[in-house]
C-alpha cells in the first residue's frame, strides 16, 4: 500500500478515536454546567425566613410573609417567580413535591404533584427497532411531556393552610414579568451551551432565548409579557385555568404539534390530573426524625436508607473532610442506588409495599456488606420481598431543578422540591413558561434482562423521582432542620450528605452545604471538582474505588431551627439567597 494511503487510514483513525472519546465525554457530562462559586454565610432570623434559587424568588417569598401570609402563600409566590427568572430548572411546566409542617396541630403533611404519563402512552414509548433511544434524542419535543403538576398541588396546600387570597400571590412575578428581570450570570452562561437544541429548534423559545440569535445576556433586561398574561388569568381563574380553560388547550397541541417527538398529551389528560396527599416516610436516626417523601419519589426511603446503614458507625470521630466518612457514606448510598433502580416506582401501580426497605433488619444485614477499608464491588439490589422477577432499570434523571426552604411568622414550614427535569425541559414552550420532559425519568426500556422494570412507562403513571424534601425533627417532635437540593439522581446524596454534616458533625446549616460533595450512585465515586476532596483521589483508589473528580452542581438551600433563631443557608454553587426577619 502506498505510504500515502497508509499515513491517510492512519489520520482517519486518529479522526474516529477522537470524537468517540469526546461522545463518551458528551454522554458522561453533567448536564447542568457549574456557573461558579460564591462564598455565602449563614443567615440568621427569628420571625421568619425564606431560602430560594434566586434572589426575585427568595424576595417575592419575603414580601409575602412580612405581609401575614403563610408558608405555603410564599410557596405559591416563589414557584411563579421562578418560572420567571429561573426557566432552566422549574416552573409551572413541570411538577414537584411539598412537605408542609402544621406547626399548631404538630402534624407534617407531604403532597405529591409530579407529572403523569398520557393516557395514550405504552411501554415502548422510548423504544426504537427494540432498542432504547438514545437520551439527547428522547428528553427534547412533546414524546418526553408530562402532565404538569406543580401548579395543582399548589392550589391543593394552599386550600388547606394557606391564609392570603390566590389571587394576591402572583403580584410580584405579573409585575417582574411585565417590567422585566434583571438576566443572571448563570442564566446566560447555560444558554450559552446551547445544550438542549429544543430552545434553539422550536421558533418561540429560540425568540425568547436567543433574540437575533445571540443568548440571552447578563445584566439586561427580560420581559415575558405572555407569561405575565398566563399568570394572571391563572390569579383570577385558579389552577383551573391551566387544567380545563383555553392554556390547557395550548399546552396540549404544543406537545402534539412539536416538530421534534409529537407526544400525545391530551386537554383530557390535564382535565384529568389530580395531585395527591400521601403518608410522609418517617424514620429515626442518632434520637433524631427524619422524614421525607413517600413514592414516586425516592427521596424519603434513600436518604433514610443510607442513614441507617451509617449508623453502626461513629461518623463524628472522623470530622467532616476526612476520607474513611465519605468511603463510608460511597457504600452506604452504593446500596441505597442499588435498590433504588430496581424497587422504587410510583406506589399505585407497585404490589410491594416501600417499608420493606427501611426495615430495622433488612437494613442491618444490608449494612453489614460495608467494609472499613475496601470498596464494595458494584452493590447488587437487596431482596426484602423474596422476588427476582424485577429488572434493573434505565431512567436518565437530570440535575435541573429547583428547591425553596420556608419557615413563617406561626412556626409553619415548607420544603418544596420543584423540576422540568433536563436543562430548559422539552424544549417546548407555551404562555411564556416551558415544559417538562419528566417522561424521561421511566426506564427507557420496560423489560431489561427480559424482566419488567417497576419504573416503566405506562398510562397516567407518575415516574420515579430522587426529588428528596426533608425535614428532620428532634425526639420531642420540634422541627429542626428543612432541607432539599436539586441534581437528579445525585439529590439523595446531597441530601444524606448535610443531614449527616448536620447531626453528627454538629455543623451550622450553612457550613454543611458548603461541604465538598462526594457521591457514589453505584457507579463511580464522584468527587467535587476545585475543593479539597481532590486531595482524596489516592486514598480511595488505594480502597478500590473508581474515582473521577467533576462538578457536582449541587443547589442545597436550607433552614436550621435553633435555639429560637433561624439559620438560612444557601449553596454557594448557585445563586440562591436566604432571606428573613
Amino acid at each position: 500500500m502506498h505510504p500515502r494511503v497508509i499515513l491517510f487510514f492512519a489520520i482517519m483513525l486518529l479522526i474516529s478515536f477522537h470524537c468517540a472519546s469526546n461522545t463518551t465525554q458528551l454522554e458522561d457530562r453533567e448536564p447542568e454546567a457549574a456557573t461558579g462559586y460564591d462564598q455565602k454565610k449563614a443567615h440568621i432570623a427569628e420571625q421568619f425566613m425564606v431560602v430560594a434559587a434566586n434572589p426575585y424568588a427568595s424576595w417575592a417569598g419575603k414580601n409575602i410573609l412580612k405581609n401575614g401570609g403563610s408558608a405555603i402563600d410564599a410557596a405559591v409566590a416563589i414557584q411563579a417567580m421562578l418560572t420567571l427568572v429561573e426557566p432552566q430548572s422549574s416552573g409551572l411546566g413541570g411538577g414537584g413535591f411539598i412537605l408542609y409542617w402544621d406547626n399548631k396541630a404538630k402534624k407534617l403533611h407531604s403532597y405529591d404533584g409530579r407529572e403523569t404519563a398520557p393516557a395514550a402512552v405504552d411501554g415502548d414509548l422510548f423504544m426504537k427497532d427494540g432498542k432504547p433511544i438514545k437520551w439527547r434524542d428522547a428528553v427534547v419535543g412533546g414524546r418526553s411531556v408530562g402532565v404538569p403538576g406543580a401548579l395543582k398541588a399548589l392550589e391543593m396546600v394552599h386550600k388547606d393552610f394557606g391564609k392570603l387570597p390566590w389571587n394576591s400571590l402572583f403580584n410580584d412575578s405579573i409585575e417582574t414579568a411585565t417590567k422585566g428581570f434583571t438576566v443572571s450570570a448563570r442564566l446566560e452562561r447555560l444558554l450559552s451551551l446551547r445544550y438542549n437544541k429544543g430552545l434553539l429548534d422550536f421558533l418561540t423559545p429560540r425568540t425568547y432565548f436567543y433574540p437575533n440569535g445571540i443568548e440571552l445576556k447578563e445584566n439586561t433586561i427580560r420581559t415575558n409579557r405572555k407569561l405575565a398574561l398566563a399568570l394572571t388569568a391563572i390569579a383570577q381563574q385558579g389552577a383551573d385555568y391551566f387544567y380545563k380553560g383555553e392554556l390547557a388547550e395550548r399546552i396540549a397541541k404544543t406537545v402534539q404539534l412539536s416538530t421534534l417527538n409529537p407526544g400525545v398529551l391530551t386537554k383530557q389528560d390535564l382535565l384529568n390530573y389530580q395531585a395527591k396527599e400521601r403518608a410522609p416516610v418517617c424514620g429515626p436516626y442518632r434520637g433524631f426524625k427524619i422524614c421525607g417523601m413517600a413514592p414516586p419519589s425516592s427521596g424519603g426511603i434513600n436518604v433514610l436508607q443510607i442513614l441507617k446503614m451509617l449508623e453502626r458507625f461513629d461518623l463524628g470521630q472522623y470530622g467532616p473532610n476526612s476520607v474513611e466518612a465519605m468511603h463510608l457514606f460511597t457504600q452506604a448510598s452504593k446500596l441505597a442506588y442499588a435498590d433504588r433502580s430496581r424497587y422504587i416506582a410510583d406506589s399505585d401501580f407497585s404490589q410491594l409495599p416501600f417499608a420493606a426497605l427501611i426495615n430495622k433488619s433488612y437494613l442491618t444485614a444490608r449494612s453489614a456488606l460495608i467494609k472499613l477499608d475496601k470498596d464494595m464491588p458494584k452493590a447488587l439490589p437487596g431482596n426484602p420481598y423474596l422476588t427476582d422477577e424485577l429488572g434493573v432499570d434505565t431512567a436518565f434523571e437530570l440535575p435541573n431543578t429547583s428547591h425553596f426552604s420556608i419557615v413563617d411568622k406561626e412556626g409553619n414550614a415548607l420544603a418544596m422540591t420543584t423540576s422540568i427535569e433536563f436543562m430548559f425541559g422539552s424544549g417546548l414552550m407555551t404562555d411564556g413558561f416551558l415544559l417538562n420532559n419528566q417522561l424521561t425519568d421511566f426506564s427507557l426500556n420496560p423489560s431489561p434482562n427480559n424482566k419488567l422494570a417497576l419504573n416503566r412507562v405506562e398510562p397516567n403513571k407518575r415516574p420515579r423521582s430522587a426529588m428528596s424534601p426533608t425535614m428532620v425533627f428532634d425526639k420531642n417532635n420540634n422541627l429542626v432542620l428543612i432541607i432539599g437540593s436539586p441534581g437528579g439522581s445525585r439529590i439523595v446524596s446531597y441530601v444524606a450528605q448535610t443531614i449527616i454534616a448536620v447531626i453528627d458533625w454538629k455543623l451550622d446549616i450553612q457550613q454543611a452545604i458548603n461541604l465538598p460533595k462526594v457521591t457514589n450512585r453505584n457507579d463511580y465515586t464522584a468527587l467535587e471538582k476545585g475543593t479539597i476532596a481532590q486531595n482524596w483521589v489516592q486514598r480511595l483508589t488505594d480502597m478500590g474505588h473508581t474515582v473521577k473528580v467533576i462538578d457536582l452542581n449541587s443547589g442545597l438551600h436550607g433552614i436550621q431551627l435553633e435555639d429560637g433563631k433561624l439559620i438560612g443557608g444557601a449553596d454557594p454553587r448557585r445563586e440562591g439567597v436566604a432571606v428573613g426577619d
